[in-house]
């Protein structure tokens, strides 16, 4: 469910909407070619940064291994 405070900003959004004028997002133009490459390359690569650095961070490390054997119904033994 949504929560009451939530309801009200919707409700009151066509209302802001009323009051923008028309148009005054209009004179920047279109972005030239190279500049719209050089942002599209760069969010690439941000992003391949990102997720290089969250997959080296979540791989297994290595570490010294231990006893992995699980022994079960023998106390004091794991």
């Amino acid at each position: 469910m949504i929560p009451p405070s939530n309801v009200v900003l919707l409700l009151l959004l066509p209302v802001a909407a009323a009051q923008t004028i028309p148009g005054s997002c209009s004179g920047y133009g279109p972005l030239p070619l190279p500049l719209l490459v050089g942002l599209v390359a760069a969010d690439a690569m941000v992003s391949l940064l990102i997720v290089l650095v969250v997959f080296m961070c979540a791989s297994p490390r290595d570490r010294p291994t231990e006893d992995c054997k699980v022994y079960i119904n023998m106390p004091g033994r794991g």
